[in-house]
């Protein structure tokens, strides 16, 4: 385990960077710093601390509080440190006896206005005004308590200043009366988070903080925790210190929420988890957080984990406690059974995009050579599959081309098939940022998202098309682009493959794929599709950020590769501001892809086929290697249900409640002969499994997560696992059971081989992050600290590959009995599944799944706002309440499928991607109409969970 010092360091004001720098002195100290530094920050580079309160290194100074005073040679009066610029030259004094004296004064006008109630204050040790009371030597008061805002009561009656605590959110407690109107929560929440929901009341001594609303829980707050980590005092504060008291220590880790990749000190006490505080340095997030990484963690707690590896024959039979050997042994014995009765292609395994690289590089490998074939595959499939189809075919690698920096220097953004603000809240927050400073933006999506139109930004443009119709709305800006005249040609003629640019302008240039011809497709306007097109080709650096509601369509291999073919014909590739950015959904999906978790494709995403790199593999890993590529997880689930697969290991995925045609699913699962699950919770699918294999979490592991910029992130282990084993012991253990004879001691091992056998990890290793905090591939010889802009000086694949994108209607059409189109997704409090954010107090936002209708849809069909409603499509049935929205438009629904209760996945078909399989989520021909009561799949799906559930009871051990 490897400690960090708490706290982090704060230089009072922003880092600048300038062309020039000016060199000044400080107490007789010589420093040289960025023209624009701030004399405050510019002392803390020396190691100078010059007591503040209002000023923090991630907001922008205001110098309100006027401690940190200084005397500069030549000027008059005592500025203050944290707006004044250094200046060439400059001689600063930061003590002497006048300043000393002022900065009492100061604190004496705090400390009078504030409870001294410091031994049992919760910040007690961990707060900033009772620092700078000791820092500027305050011993005593000179002012009597008189008229203030902490006091219940003066003279016998109640005091009008008084407020009382605000507790309504489930996370943190707001105490007016702690507050020193600093400001510093209120710039936290505009210029970090962007959410603006903070504002000040009142004037003078009658100034505090308010949230505009009743409490905060009904305020436009999203729980992000900015305010709390800006609050110098205990104003602001998390109701885990409250109850636990202050941390001791603390590590750095990487959260295991969605693909941003946010690094976090988790603080503890003992083994003991008290607050996860946002990594000023972490690369991904630069200090910033979601309500889920920021307080979504209770679930490694929570009572429903399974500590106890489990066993039982049959499907129908309870669970049956054992130790690890003896499970390890049981699944090994019926693989192994399996693969002698039914041959080496009738088992399989799906790697975890929750886990880490090592873990699934495990997995992959246990697979090819324990298992003996290439039947692996990840939730990849079901998301993120058509992202490496689409970039690898035109850019030639399946990865974003940027790191999230990069939206800094954007001044056009296109969003299409993502909403950030609720998948990816903390780079939606830079994005937000980047936008108030003037970029401009275009939004494609069926749906209003925030992003659309909100309080204090307004997308420039918002294209709603139908669902299904990416492909001709992408190329119908095409199609503007080039017979305007709107491309890059020295671009082209310089960095992408002649012949094939030719064939495709000549055919995107065709009458009946421009804007006008395909408005009755997509259901844009004409004249808004070619404004859009103009201002990305022409508006500067023009970047693409995509996300699920590109990649899960029947045409999502093509839509990718469209947007390719935007950003090559522009000239927005390979420089910062620019790009093709997936924002990838799970936190570890884009390292399960580069660890091999594909059918065909080993490590480094080569070719299963690949004659030399098969060898290389073979020699490395002491076995053969089948050439041949395996079975998806779609034909493992077709096989399985014609009776030729058998068997399945599956680390970390649900997919009896996140793939489509949940009936199938589960009539798959039904006809294996084994089904293992390595999880933390029993599961929807674990419903059908035969082993359960109890699984650690992020906090109880050491090693890797890689983000959606391809950011190659440490994960440390905080606590010891609490089931015993951290996963990488585990598939190690069940891989030597079936007689593999793996050695591995550490995960910085495993990375050591991933190393060795995978190109763009090459240069990686635990001593290289620990230096760096994090690298992104490809990191090796020719980019040993690694590359944050892919393709600068040319393609992966050499030229860039323009790839022809004829629009294929979709074959899930609406009709009398399915008249609308169901389209799913994400919301900000929940995450995928909800297998971690269900048992967390996130439910306090979002109970339960909802369908979101348009009011005139709802009055057609006699429905009012919460009233139950079954969704029914050519699949299946269920129910849930509905909500009156105008985000989405007429003949449109929308869900979410955290809840597995509600099952949404019931109703989505099999229709999918033409080159990955990846299923068509987000098209969906529906009826809706009032129901009485759950449908007849979910009271048996119900049924099932609490029959799979049954735990047999020991002498020494309750039933859980």
């Amino acid at each position: 385990m490897r400690d960090f010092i708490l706290p982090d360091p704060d230089f009072g004001t922003p880092a600048r960077e300038a062309a020039h720098s000016v060199t000044l002195t400080i107490d007789g100290h010589s420093v040289t710093v960025p023209e624009g530094t701030s004399v405050m920050r510019a002392a803390a580079e020396l190691g100078i601390d010059i007591p503040k309160l209002c000023a923090t290194d991630n907001l922008e100074p205001i110098g309100s509080c006027r401690l940190c005073m200084v005397e500069i040679e030549g000027r008059r009066g005592m500025p203050a440190s944290c707006t004044t610029p250094a200046i060439q030259g400059m001689q600063v004094h930061t003590q002497s006896d006048t300043l000393a004296r002022l900065r009492r004064g100061v604190m004496e006008l705090y400390i009078s206005d504030h409870p001294l109630d410091c031994l049992t204050c919760a910040a007690n040790g961990d707060c900033r005004l009772q620092d700078m009371a000791g820092a500027v030597g305050l011993r005593d008061m000179r002012y009597d308590p008189g008229a203030n805002h902490f006091t219940p009561r003066q003279n016998g009656e109640a005091n009008p200043r008084y407020r009382s605590r605000d507790e309504t959110t489930p996370y943190f407690t707001y105490d007016p009366s702690k507050c020193i109107a600093c400001y510093r929560c209120v710039r936290a929440c505009d210029e970090v988070q962007g959410t603006f929901a903070l504002t000040v009341e009142g004037r003078g001594f009658e100034a505090r903080i308010s949230t505009g609303a009743a409490d905060f829980m009904s305020s436009d707050c999203v729980s992000c925790g900015a305010c709390i980590q800006a609050c110098p005092t205990e104003a602001l504060q998390e109701n885990t210190v409250i109850a636990q008291g202050t941390p001791d220590r603390a590590v750095v880790t990487t959260c295991a929420y969605c693909g941003v990749g946010c690094s976090f000190r988790a603080e503890m006490k003992g083994d003991r988890l008290v607050r996860m505080v946002p990594w000023k340095e972490g690369k991904a997030n630069r200090g910033h957080s979601c309500v889920k990484g920021r307080f979504a963690w209770g679930y490694v707690h929570h009572p429903d984990r399974i500590l106890t590896p489990m066993i039982r024959e049959r499907i129908d039979q309870p669970w049956r406690e054992v130790n690890w050997d003896e499970a390890l042994g049981f699944a090994a014995a019926r693989l192994n059974a399996i693969k002698d009765t039914h041959g080496v292609d009738a088992i399989g395994g799906i790697t975890s995009s929750r886990c880490t690289n090592e873990e699934t590089f495990l997995v992959q490998k246990m697979i090819r050579t324990v298992f003996g074939n290439n039947n692996v595959d990840t939730c990849a499939r079901v998301c993120h599959a058509p992202t490496g189809y689409g970039l690898k075919t035109t850019l030639g690698t399946s990865a974003g081309t940027q790191d999230f920096d990069s939206v800094e220097q954007a001044d056009v953004i296109l969003v299409i098939g993502a909403n950030p603000t609720d998948g990816h809240p903390v780079f939606a927050s830079r994005l937000k940022k980047r936008l108030r400073a003037g970029a401009r933006l275009i939004v494609a999506d069926p749906r209003r998202i925030d992003l659309v139109r909100g309080p204090h930004l307004r997308a420039t443009h918002h294209l709603p098309l139908r669902p299904g119709t990416n492909v001709a709305l992408l190329t119908a800006m095409a199609h503007v682009i080039v017979t305007e005249g709107l491309t890059d040609t020295t671009f082209i003629a310089e960095r992408c493959e002649a012949d094939a640019y030719a064939e495709w302008a000549a055919f995107v240039a065709l009458d009946h794929l421009g804007p006008e011809a395909t408005e009755g497709v997509t259901g844009v306007p004409a004249q808004q599709v070619r404004a859009a097109a103009r201002l990305y080709a022409t508006g500067g650096n023009a970047a693409i950020y995509y996300g699920l509601g590109v990649t899960e369509h029947s045409q999502g291999s093509t839509t990718v590769m469209a947007i390719a073919n935007l950003a090559m014909a522009t000239g927005n590739i390979g420089r910062p501001g620019v790009g093709v950015n997936p924002l990838r959904g799970q936190n570890n999906v884009q390292g399960a892809c580069d660890m091999g978790s594909f059918p065909h494709e080993f490590p480094g995403y080569r070719h299963v086929g690949d004659t030399s790199t098969r060898t290389m593999l073979e020699s490395a890993w002491g076995v053969p290697l089948s050439a041949e590529p395996g079975l998806r997880l779609p034909n493992m689930l077709d096989a399985a249900c014609d009776g030729s697969f058998r068997g399945i290991y599956i680390q970390g995925e649900d997919i009896a409640q996140s793939d489509p045609n949940t009936a199938h699913v589960t009539a798959a699962l039904k006809a294996m002969d084994l089904v293992v699950v390595h999880d933390l919770f029993l599961n929807e699918t674990a419903s059908y499994a035969h082993v359960f294999l109890p699984g650690s979490s992020f906090l109880e592991k050491d090693g890797t997560f890689t983000n959606a910029e391809r950011r190659i992130n440490r994960v440390r282990r905080a606590m010891a696992p609490r089931a015993g084993l951290a996963d990488w012991q585990v598939t190690q253990g069940l891989a030597n059971a079936m007689g593999a004879g793996w050695t591995y001691g550490h995960p910085e091992e495993i990375m050591a081989e991933i190393a060795a056998v995978t190109p763009a990890f090459a240069g990686v290793s635990y001593d290289l992050l620990d230096r760096q905090g994090s690298v992104q591939w490809p990191c090796n010889a020719a980019a040993p600290e690694g590359t944050p802009v892919m393709h600068a000086d040319g393609f992966v694949r050499g030229k860039g590959l323009f790839v022809i994108t004829d629009y294929v209607a979709t074959e899930e059409r609406t009709g009398p009995r399915f008249p609308l189109l169901l389209t799913t997704g994400r919301i900000l409090s929940q995450y995928n599944v909800g297998a971690q954010t269900r048992r967390t107090a996130n439910c306090a936002w979002h109970g339960e799944d909802r369908l979101e209708i348009h009011p005139h849809d709802a009055e057609q069909r006699g429905i009012d706002e919460a009233d139950l409603v079954k969704l029914t499509s050519r699949t299946g049935e269920t129910t849930l309440r509905a909500t009156l929205s105008e985000r989405v438009a007429p003949g449109v629904v929308y869900t979410t499928f955290h809840h597995p209760d509600t099952q949404a996945n019931v109703v989505t078909t099999d229709n999918a991607d033409w080159a990955t399989s990846c299923p068509e989520y987000k098209v969906t021909a529906v009826q809706v109409g009032l129901a009485n009561g759950p449908s007849d799949w979910q009271r048996r799906a119900a049924r099932q969970a609490k029959c799979a559930r049954r735990i047999e009871t020991s002498p020494d051990r309750p039933i859980q």
